[in-house]
């Protein structure tokens, strides 16, 4: 097979009757690997009669092209003359100028073309709002919506997910009939949890894909460069504008040895966040390589690539090996894998390679970890985390076990937890902690419900919750403890900061595998150690859980479930998206004011921001996903999480202009009322976290003007440069200190804004003396013309006229 797969209708004519259905297998197989869609149907011809495939309308653009690949990939590779990482293969073979491009790794911005976008319902949101405003008629790329995260877990998956489609009709709506006007595919409520859909349908070696959800590089697991962005981005990427990136630098980890025992995928992510911490990744790719990688199942590898969001890195990838290939072929695209099998060199690093930090781990030597509290870089091994919670005053009681979201809903994940729960069962043992299960996808649900794993879960007292985000995000209408009270739970999740799973601050979340969660879940406290701790039966009997088992993946191949893809028309120019001018939840947008051309005078400052201040706390979760299409309303729960320095309290801050104290939401409308621009002062990684633009949107919509920080996360600060905002850092980091919360800043040399150019900032002080510091920025050319028109999309339309 050659390894460009467009073929002519005279090559197809060519082929022998005999060839014909392997090669309509073969094409409607790749078309699903890169976007037409997934209208399944049945291939009896080629498969067996229960396979389904996801087919469609061809796409000229949409095709795997390992020859552009490779073309660009040797044109870099003379160019630099040198070997290349993996994760520079795939970067800089997606250059939309492989010649000319500049590459200096942590320094030059790429100008990147991408080969699909996804979007998940809560952000895709603002984001087809802003492809509205664009003026665009279509996509430039194949791009799919994701309906995952507006779904509340309150009794179980068929209730809860009914009880979403009624809450949410007018949402859903807007997105279903957005995405026909403008050629987006719609994965409705139900489908799945974004990144796993991508894994079963999109995802190939070699791919670029960007998603508007910190946790898109899931798809490293399975040889992509995924990386997760805001809206205003997937916006220019769906526009057919070259996408920035800056050139990441390379953390190579080195695996050795196997993976056995109790010790699971999740464990090495763990291991390697309590190494690099919640900044450590920030501004670099993570590619595993060495022996040890071929130890780990595919999904095991997307699970490892997804909590790199956790370390701040730009993406994480794993080289395709036969795991990847095996999984390809369970998920219906064999053809795919045996392409990938012929252009294997594109998809491994290359011997001699250089990578800017390693880290090496023996997965034989590694033991289970549990990360937490508050923090998913606070690494322990299960084995000591009682002794250390005690240490430290944590709730012993396990009061909840959760199992599932886009990190772990696994097939092999949820046999792995059920062979455990069949152990507490056959012992007359039922888990002494709440227990909710959440299928990654509308496949996995289906597959472990035929396969006995999901009666097994409901026995041993779990709750099996519907395919989406649920607690994971905030969605979780938790009942059991009162706000405020302390109590501990324990998930199979990626991020446990303050607050994020159920709004209550005293909860203290852990993180850690889904096996674990249900042996913790079963023995009900943390200081139970799985591999040397007995239980109690019912009957006195002491025993131990022997590791859990579970097949990587079904013997009797995936039950794909129910349809719930809806592809859009060939021409969806006559389609009508509504938006009513009443509604509380969503809102067509209007442009931000541009740049006046004069510096920026007498910004009061908003807040001083002490601590960790990730984008939950600028932009919370939970119930205000509902508003995510709604500027002005969702602007209400602006930094109402962050810890003001002043009073060490949450969403109370001073109002300089009357002197009372109020809400951070509410001081900021004043301000805009009254014409006073603001700024907000952080402290280190600001911005950590999610995706979610509203974070940039928010501040600018209520007349921020400069965020000053020590450290921003990297998808934070380029959303705040897309919206028009100044996201600038202290030149010297102790400079955080000189400013106080009532000071004024006056932000110097804008006139002359160029990259590579600190800028000033005049502190002024209340008893009237001032101070002048330096601040730095990461601006290029092409993102000071976005300030100075007081967007990118107000840029985008400017290039327009």
């Amino acid at each position: 097979m050659s390894s460009y797969t467009r073929t002519s209708s005279s090559s197809v004519t060519s082929l022998s009757v005999n060839k014909m259905a392997t090669y309509c297998l073969t094409v409607a197989r790749l078309q699903l690997a890169l976007g037409q869609g997934a209208r399944r149907f049945h291939v009896a011809a080629a498969l067996n009669a229960k396979a389904k495939v996801a087919m469609s309308r061809f796409e000229p653009n949409s095709y795997v092209n390992y020859d552009k690949l490779r073309s660009n990939i040797d044109i870099v590779r003379k160019r630099l003359n040198r070997p290349l990482t993996l994760s520079e293969k795939i970067v800089y073979g997606h250059l939309d100028d492989p010649a000319g491009q500049e590459i200096v790794r942590g320094r030059t911005y790429l100008r990147l073309r991408p080969d699909r976008v996804a979007m998940q319902d809560a952000t895709a949101q603002m984001a087809m709002l802003q492809f509205i405003s664009s003026g665009l008629p279509k996509v430039a790329v194949p791009s799919t919506i994701h309906c995952d995260h507006l779904i509340e877990a309150q009794t179980g998956g068929a209730q809860d997910l009914q009880r979403a489609k009624e809450v949410n009709h007018e949402v859903y709506n807007f997105l279903a009939s957005a995405g026909a006007k403008y050629g987006v595919g719609f994965w409705k409520p139900g489908s799945g949890i974004i990144h796993q859909i991508i894994l079963e349908n999109y995802a190939y070696p070699g791919v670029m894909l960007i998603g508007t959800d910190s946790h898109t590089p899931n798809g490293g697991g399975l040889g992509c460069i995924c990386i997760g962005v805001g809206g205003a981005d997937a916006v220019d990427v769906m526009a057919g504008i070259p996408w920035e990136l800056k050139c990441p630098n390379v953390i190579g980890v080195k695996l050795t040895g196997t993976l056995s025992g109790w010790t699971s995928p999740k464990d090495v992510i763990l291991k390697v966040a309590g190494i690099l911490t919640v900044k450590g990744g920030t501004g670099a790719i993570v590619e595993y390589h060495g022996p040890g990688v071929d130890s780990i199942s595919c999904t095991g590898m997307a699970t490892i690539c997804n909590m790199g969001a956790e370390i701040g890195a730009t993406t994480s990838v794993f080289p395709y090996n036969h795991r990847m290939r095996t999984y390809l072929e369970k998920t219906g695209r064999g053809e795919i894998a045996a392409v990938a099998n012929e252009n294997q060199d594109l998809l491994v690093p290359d011997s001699g390679c250089h990578y800017d930090q390693i880290v090496e781990i023996n997965l034989s030597e590694l033991k289970p970890h549990i990360n937490g509290p508050f923090t998913p870089d606070l690494a322990h091994p299960v084995s000591d985390i009682g002794s250390v919670a005690e240490k430290n005053g944590w709730p012993l009681d396990v009061k909840v076990g959760l199992i599932g979201s886009c990190t772990n809903s696994s097939y092999e994940d949820m046999g792995r937890a059920a062979s455990l729960a069949k152990q507490a069962l056959d012992k007359g043992l039922k888990c002494k902690a709440q227990f909710t299960v959440t299928p990654g996808s509308e496949q996995i649900r289906a597959t472990i419900e035929r396969d006995g794993y999901a009666k097994v879960l409901r026995d041993v007292g779990g709750v099996v919750l519907a395919n989406a985000c649920g607690p994971c995000i905030g969605q979780w209408d938790r009942r059991d403890v009162k706000k405020g009270e302390k109590n501990t739970i324990v998930t199979s999740f990626n991020r446990n900061f303050t607050a994020r799973n159920d709004a209550n601050p005293a909860t203290h979340a852990f993180v850690t595998s889904p096996e674990i969660v249900t042996a913790l879940a079963i023995a009900g406290t943390l200081k139970f150690n799985p591999e040397t701790d007995f239980l109690t039966a019912p009957n006195g009997e002491k025993f131990k859980l022997v590791p859990p088992t579970g097949d990587e993946l079904p013997a009797r191949d995936f039950d794909p479930g129910q349809d719930t893809y809806q592809h859009p028309p060939g021409d969806g120019t006559s389609l009508k998206v509504d938006v009513n001018p009443q509604s509380n939840r969503l809102q067509l947008l209007e442009p931000f004011d541009k740049w006046s051309g004069k510096d920026l005078e007498d910004l009061q400052v908003l807040i001083k921001v002490k601590g960790k201040c990730t984008t939950d706390h600028i932009s919370a979760a939970g119930p205000w996903l509902k508003f995510r299409g709604h500027l002005d309303n969702i602007s209400n729960n602006l930094l109402i999480g962050a810890v003001n320095i002043e009073n060490d309290a949450v969403n109370k801050i001073r109002n300089h202009l009357t002197g009372d104290f109020g809400g951070v939401p509410d001081v900021a409308r004043h301000y805009k009322k009254h014409n006073v621009s603001w700024v907000v002062v952080g402290d280190e990684n600001y911005g950590e976290g999610s995706s979610r633009e509203h974070a940039a949107l928010e501040p600018r919509h209520l007349g921020g003007r400069a965020i000053i920080v020590k450290s921003f996360a990297r998808i934070h600060e380029t959303n705040l440069k897309k919206q028009g905002l100044l996201p600038l850092t202290f030149a010297n980091p102790a400079d955080y200190d000189k400013i106080r919360p009532d000071d004024k800043i006056s932000i110097l040399g804008l006139k002359s804004f160029a990259p590579g150019k600190s800028l000033k900032a005049v502190i002024k002080h209340s008893d009237g003396s001032s101070e002048t510091i330096e601040l730095n920025h990461t601006f290029n050319e092409t993102q000071i013309e976005w300030f100075q028109a007081g967007s990118a999309l107000n840029r985008m339309k400017e290039l327009q006229k």
